[in-house]
């Protein structure tokens, strides 16, 4: 990951050491809790899952997938995964973002944390998921779907809004934040 001083960079590389070692506790916790097999009343997992997603903006457009699992099964979200033992955010969101997309890409840092919850018929809570977004720069490939996406592609940053695509919870706040990074030069 390539640490560039000064203002946004320095929030960034501040954000990603403290959300690496927050993502160090939240691991042990789940896997304390998975091998005791502990739920709450409501039937939820007794901590939630630690994933990434990999944001890339080019040219003001960011790269968007079409979800094809839950949660959010069909809306345009970013690719991403659940982080493996072993892996670091940025290893996890970059393998998430070839796996899904074939581009290839440099992890900046972290972005921000999201949660994200896969909700049942009845509309309790099923998963909790906490995403950490890494902000990646793009080096190279055009978007094709695969393993988890319906579809893969760029979409202008600033036409998010305006209706045309069914996007998760925050994806176009988290496309201007990552625009706007960008733009300061990180």
């Amino acid at each position: 990951m390539r640490v560039v001083s000064g203002g946004v960079a320095d929030m960034i590389e501040n954000t990603t050491q403290g959300a690496n070692r927050g993502l160090e506790i939240l691991l042990a916790s789940a896997d304390e809790a998975a091998m005791s097999d502990q739920t709450s009343s409501l039937h939820l997992p007794s901590r939630p899952i630690a994933a990434t997603i990999a944001v890339v903006v080019r040219d003001q457009q960011v790269l968007l997938v079409r979800r094809a699992n839950p949660p959010d099964q069909g809306m345009w979200g970013y690719p991403g995964g659940k982080i493996e033992a072993g892996e670091t955010l940025a290893q996890a969101a970059l393998r998430e973002l070839h796996e899904e997309t074939g581009i290839s890409a440099e992890a900046i840092g972290v972005l921000t944390a999201l949660d994200a919850f896969d909700r049942d018929a009845d509309g309790q809570v099923k998963r909790h998921f906490i995403l950490i977004a890494m902000l990646c720069r793009w080096n190279g490939g055009e978007p094709v779907a695969g393993d988890d996406a319906l579809d893969a592609g760029w979409f202008p940053v600033a036409g998010l809004e305006e209706g045309g695509l069914e996007l998760s919870q925050d994806v176009a706040w988290v496309a201007r934040k990552a625009a706007g990074v960008m733009e300061e030069g990180a």
